[in-house]
């Protein structure tokens, strides 16, 4: 993909950051500066990259899926609305479109439990519904945009992951 750059190697795969996902940093950096200053812009793009290292996770998970059925990723590519895994093929069997559509996904349920556990254990669950912990609140917003990528992505529509299983069960119920 242009105009994007190699950040780091996993295994394998290159993972890429687009240059419009660094543009989306500066803005939101900046936004949050003008809101509340160096603390606020540190905490907003911290976010953000907390976020994007989940989905770099979850890309990873698809990646790792696949290689169970001899399936390289060349490169994982970051972009503002999200992370592309570049497989250098289809999986072959329906079955195996499946597992590692529901990889990636899988990931994220794995990374939202563990921060719910986490701040439950750490914090208690009654302090769980009092966000006036800025800590608590950001672990508390990862988990939520966890939960929120499972969903998304398993949207029965192509390209998400759930339109890939989808479209994995219908060619094992027509062919």
């Amino acid at each position: 993909m242009q105009w994007s750059y190699p950040i780091l190697r996993v295994g394998g795969t290159e993972i890429r950051i687009h240059l419009t996902f660094l543009l989306l940093l500066a803005w939101i950096g900046i936004a949050y500066f003008q809101e509340g200053g160096t603390s606020a812009a540190i905490e907003g793009v911290g976010f953000i990259g907390a976020v994007f290292a989940c989905v770099v996770l979850h890309e990873l998970g698809h990646a790792a899926a696949a290689s169970r059925y001899g399936i390289r990723t060349p490169k994982i590519t970051l972009l503002p609305i999200g992370g592309v895994a570049e497989l250098e093929r289809l999986p072959e069997k329906p079955s195996e479109e499946i597992v590692v559509a529901l990889a990636g996904p899988l990931v994220n349920v794995v990374i939202a439990s563990f921060l719910v556990v986490a701040l439950g254990t750490t914090v208690g669950i009654d302090a769980l519904t009092s966000m006036e912990n800025p800590h608590v609140a950001f672990v508390a917003r990862l988990a939520a945009v966890n939960i929120w990528l499972v969903l998304f992505n398993l949207i029965p529509a192509f390209p998400m992951d759930g339109g890939r299983v989808l479209r994995a069960l219908l060619a094992t119920r027509y062919n």
